[in-house]
Parts: structure tokens; C-alpha cells; sequence
């Protein structure tokens, strides 16, 4: 028999959804996979009711809907300062998992390096692998998660096309400051490079953090490949609703990957996710005041546990320090902590380049009642697991 692709020879399964299986398995609490229990927006719900009853059962323009695209380009020229054209600016993905794909794949050819920050998203380096690229690793100190500026600047010196930026940033919750964008942009610039940004937590940021959207800095826009999604900022995250805006010699190529690695989002859930575009700026801050409710609950529960954990600025994962338990492998312990006290985690290394197996990730995007259950069920962590020698 033939043998297969050797470029997936180092793939496994997502470590995160590997994670939800096993949650399900022993009946844990899912802090693992980043999707909430709560319902999304009414208003949403109640236009997807409509929508079923009328005729969106077909293909959409594949680039978007002519009506998300404008609803979309509307609110995001809002918050990133600039005018975008609905026409020619802006495809519509399957997701942003889908989007940072097609990017990629935009901007990236076989053999190009690319600069990633880790730790990172898990499919940054399987987007790097797929289209051929070599990535660059420049950490991110914990627990503040900087990086070093001359680091950065030896990693740009090895002329890559392009930087991922995820900010605000899975796993570690790090919002980049205005000082750090700078530099990158500078960076950018001075080594002709572009900068992928996934964006998806835009709307998650805790005061005083403050989001700013790397294209909207002086000269970035051409540079600048966006992507996101809805997914996060309306809790959606099963209708793969994601996007990518960019200058029109960008979107152009961008569409052509788009139409053949999926042709075209389902189109009644882009047509009943346009109301959620519509919403006020009073949506995105009671948003704000929601997750930074949760993030109060679950902070102040670890800390009545006395278990060490980050403070998160943006986004809604909490990273907890496992040391006192001398697990060498952070999967080993992940498996146990579903297995023996019911919570579900995904281990850190899974997100360092570096050798870190110490953290664990959780997220707090969930009733309050699946948190103080989770709490409840923490409680037990150190009568449930033995630490080893």
C-alpha cells in the first residue's frame, strides 16, 4: 500500500477536544475545551428560528453573505478606526480555526519561516507544518508572559513572512500593550514581514487592559492579515462562523483558499448572526462585566484553595501551577484530575514550546453554578491526588 503524507508524521489529536472526551468519560466538570454552557444571545436564537422557515437553505456567496458582510464591516470600521469594504476586504469563513488557515496559506509558501509566541493556540503549529513553513518560537515569560525585545528582534533577523499574534492570548490570557504592538509593528516593517492576527477574544479584556487592533496602528493595515470569529463574542462556537479582513490584494488570494478548502459558511447561520452584528456597544460591555464576573468567582475560589494560578487580561483561561504535585508528565495529571476529582483540564504543554510541565489550563466560561461545582470539586484536589515522590 502506498504510504501516506509525511507532513502530518508529527500530528495528534487536539490535546483539547482529547481532553473533552475524557471529561465525558468519568463525568467531569469540562474546563477544558473553551465553549460555554450558557445560551447565546435571545435575539440570535430567535432570528435563526425565523430563518428555518424561510429560504437561506442554499449557498451563499462563497466570500459571505452580502448582508453579514456589510453588518460586519460596519461594526468592525467602528472599533478598528478605519473604513473597510464589505466588497472587497472581508471573506467569510468556517470559523477562525479556518481563517488563520486560509491565511496562512495567503501569505506563507513551502520553506518561509514564521514567528509564533509560545506558549501558543495548538493549531498555529499544525497551519505552520501544513503550508510548508518553519516556526520560529519566542516565549513568553511567565507568569506575565513578556517577551524579550532583542529575542524577538534575533527571531525576525532569520527574515520570516510573516508573525502570529494572538491577543488577547490562549492560553495565557496575555494582552499585549500598546509598547509591545509598537515593536512588533517596527519590527514588521523594518523586516518586511506580515503579522496574522487571531483575534477571537477581542471583546474578553479586563480593566485596565485595554484591546488595540494591531492594524490599526500607523502603516499596519497593509500588513496586517485579521482573523476572527463570532464565536467567542456570542457563544456560538458550534456555528463555525469566522472571518478575515485584510487589504484587497490580500482577500483576493485569501477567497481563492476559502472557495476550495470549503467553499462558503452555512448560510442561515450567517444570515441569523446578523442582529448579533448589529447589537450596541451596550452588548460588548455587558459582556465585558459578565466574563469579568466569572473571572472574580473562579479567582477567588482558587484562592480560598490556596492554588496558585495566573491572572488572565484578556480572554477566559486561568493556567494553574501543578508543581507541588511532581507529576513529570501534565497530561498524566489531567487524566487523573478527570479521572479522581472530576475537573476537567488540558495540560500546558500541549501550548509551550518549551519544556513546561508544570501548568495546567482551565476557562471560566460557564454558569456560575458549573464553577462552584468545579470549586466544590477542587476542594478535594489535594486528598483526591498523592503527590509523588
Amino acid at each position: 500500500m502506498p504510504k501516506l503524507s509525511e507532513r502530518t508524521a508529527t500530528f495528534t489529536d487536539s490535546v483539547i477536544r482529547r481532553m473533552t472526551r475524557i471529561s465525558l468519560k468519568y463525568g467531569a466538570v469540562n474546563l477544558s475545551q473553551g465553549f460555554p454552557d450558557f445560551e447565546p444571545p435571545r435575539e440570535i436564537l430567535d432570528r435563526l428560528s425565523e430563518v428555518t422557515k424561510e429560504d437561506f437553505h442554499q449557498y451563499s456567496i462563497t466570500w459571505g453573505a452580502q448582508n453579514f458582510r456589510e453588518a460586519l464591516a460596519e461594526k468592525q470600521s467602528r472599533l478598528m478606526g478605519r473604513n473597510i469594504d464589505p466588497n472587497s476586504e472581508i471573506v467569510v469563513t468556517c470559523g477562525s480555526t479556518e481563517a488563520m488557515m486560509a491565511a496562512m496559506m495567503t501569505a506563507v509558501n513551502p520553506g518561509d519561516k514564521v514567528i509564533v509566541f509560545s506558549p501558543f493556540y495548538e493549531n498555529y503549529g499544525a497551519d505552520a507544518i501544513l503550508s510548508g513553513a518553519e516556526p520560529i518560537y519566542v516565549p513568553l515569560s511567565p507568569p506575565e508572559f513578556k517577551f524579550n525585545f532583542d529575542e524577538l528582534e534575533k527571531a525576525f533577523m532569520q527574515h520570516p513572512k510573516a508573525l502570529i499574534l494572538c491577543n488577547p492570548s490562549n492560553p495565557c490570557g496575555k494582552v499585549f500593550n500598546i509598547d509591545e504592538l509598537k515593536f512588533i509593528a517596527q519590527l514588521a516593517e523594518k523586516y518586511d514581514a506580515f503579522v496574522i492576527t487571531d483575534e477571537v477574544y477581542e471583546h474578553i479584556i479586563y480593566e485596565p487592559n485595554k484591546h488595540v487592533y494591531f492594524s490599526s496602528l500607523p502603516n499596519m493595515y497593509e500588513r496586517t492579515i485579521s482573523c476572527s470569529s463570532l464565536s467567542k463574542t456570542y457563544s456560538i462556537t458550534g456555528w463555525r462562523l469566522g472571518y478575515i479582513i485584510a487589504p484587497p490584494r490580500v482577500i483576493d488570494t485569501a477567497r481563492k483558499i476559502h472557495d476550495f478548502l470549503t467553499v462558503g459558511a452555512a448560510a442561515p447561520l450567517q444570515e441569523a448572526a446578523v442582529v448579533g452584528l448589529k447589537f450596541g456597544d451596550e452588548y460588548y460591555k455587558e459582556l465585558q462585566d459578565k466574563y469579568t464576573q466569572k473571572r472574580d468567582l473562579f479567582l477567588k475560589g482558587l484562592d480560598a484553595l490556596d492554588i496558585p494560578h495566573t491572572t488572565p487580561e484578556g480572554a477566559y483561561y486561568i493556567l494553574l501551577d501543578i508543581s507541588e504535585f511532581g507529576y513529570d508528565s501534565d497530561l498524566e495529571f489531567c487524566e487523573v484530575l478527570a479521572c479522581d476529582v472530576g475537573v476537567g483540564a488540558v495540560p500546558g504543554s500541549s501550548f509551550f514550546r518549551e519544556p513546561v510541565n508544570n501548568l495546567i489550563r482551565l476557562h471560566f466560561a460557564k454558569k456560575d453554578e458549573t464553577l462552584n461545582e468545579a470549586l466544590n470539586r477542587l476542594a478535594d484536589l489535594r486528598k483526591k491526588i498523592i503527590p509523588k515522590k
